[in-house]
């Protein structure tokens, strides 16, 4: 679980490539912050934990740091509901918000924070918290991303998209662990949804020519591997249109 975790890319990436194509923040890509009921599970809350994370990381990359305080007094309020607040330190992360001089190390902490919560609710028994934050994050991410390939009609957007149908397959691998509980069950037959329209995207791989390569004092032959990427417009539009279906609902579970 946590080799196929580390594969899963980042929020920050996705929010990074978004901002590297010169488009404008969009305040309609983000989560609303919910009522108190709305958290009041554990599953809930741990859901919420990585769609609000992505949120933050959007902020974050755009330096919307006013908007982001809000955003991690939620997120605060989650870690605590999860016995993991002692990773998330609010008060420096809202004194670099506030102050917003130095984006760099609000970014830094705030993922780091995120990787220490991950970490601990894997070495504390709880897998299944762990695999609905990362669940959270990734659809948030996602639904990022469409949307605003949907506005730009981006090639490499469009590709990086495409990409992500084997981090969803890797992320189902670990949901289904825990298909046996109901609500696990609601949200695997939710990207159930999006897996299927992904499942017509086309990967293949072609070997590149080998490498020359120093590692530790000697020399290494790597074999190159470059991959490609086949999406009809079709297809990304079904993806877009069921991610932000999933999205829409899963925020409301």
């Amino acid at each position: 679980m946590e080799e196929i975790v580390q594969n899963i890319s980042s929020p920050i990436e996705m929010a990074a490539i978004i901002k590297d194509l010169g488009v404008p923040f969009s305040s309609q890509h983000l989560s609303k912050i919910s009522t108190e009921d709305r958290y009041s599970t554990s599953f809930n809350m741990a859901l919420s934990l990585g769609i609000l994370g992505a949120d933050l990381g959007y902020l974050n990359v755009y330096e919307k740091t006013g908007t982001s305080v809000n955003y991690l007094s939620a997120i605060n309020k989650l870690a605590d509901g999860l016995r993991v607040s002692q990773f998330f330190d609010f008060n420096t992360l809202k004194r670099l918000a506030t102050g917003s001089t130095n984006i760099d190390s609000l970014m830094f902490l705030s993922v780091h924070s995120f990787n220490q919560m991950d970490e601990h609710l894997r070495n504390t028994d709880r897998n299944n918290l762990s695999a609905l934050m990362i669940a959270g994050a990734w659809i948030e991410g996602m639904y990022f991303a469409t949307q605003v390939v949907n506005q730009t009609k981006d090639d490499f957007l469009a590709e990086y998209i495409a990409e992500q149908k084997i981090t969803l397959n890797n992320l189902m691998v670990i949901l289904k662990n825990f298909a046996n509980d109901p609500e696990f069950a609601k949200l695997i037959k939710e990207l159930e949804l999006i897996k299927s329209e992904f499942d017509k995207v086309r990967i293949t791989y072609e070997m590149g020519d080998p490498q020359a390569v120093e590692k530790d004092g000697m020399l290494m032959i790597v074999q190159q591997e470059n991959s490609i990427v086949e999406i009809s417009d079709g297809v990304l539009n079904n993806i877009i249109e069921a991610t932000a279906k999933v999205r829409n609902r899963l925020l409301t579970m």
